[in-house]
């Protein structure tokens, strides 16, 4: 089953694991021993981001290494860029109103 990313952010664990990771690959021990959860419950973590394509499990002699594959994050930051348009519009539009009326205010204070 494949898994869009956004399930993958949705979690702080797995939120953690991909910040864990991004800089250097690191077996699936270490990771699990930053949490305070089971190493099943960071294994089901870990498929999940498997599946969503942030993470790529490889094996190396005995052990397993988790590597961060950041590119699928684009599609996120693609999907909130459209919001952050807006909502940079309307703070601009408000930043301009309070301007507009601040001006207004001191015109009012010139006047009596």
């Amino acid at each position: 089953m494949r898994r869009d990313v956004f399930q993958a952010i949705a979690d702080p664990t797995r939120r953690e694991i991909i910040a864990l990771i991004a800089h250097e690959a690191l077996n699936v021990n270490t990771v699990a021993g930053n949490f305070d959860i089971s190493r099943t419950a960071i294994y089901k973590h870990m498929k999940i981001l498997t599946e969503c394509g942030l993470v790529v499990v490889r094996r190396q002699g005995r052990e397993r290494f988790c590597e961060a594959r950041l590119e699928s994050l684009h599609e996120v930051s693609d999907w909130v860029s459209q919001y952050r348009k807006f909502w940079s519009a309307r703070f601009d539009a408000l930043e301009n109103y309070l301007k507009e009326m601040e001006s207004k205010t001191k015109k009012r204070g010139k006047l009596k």
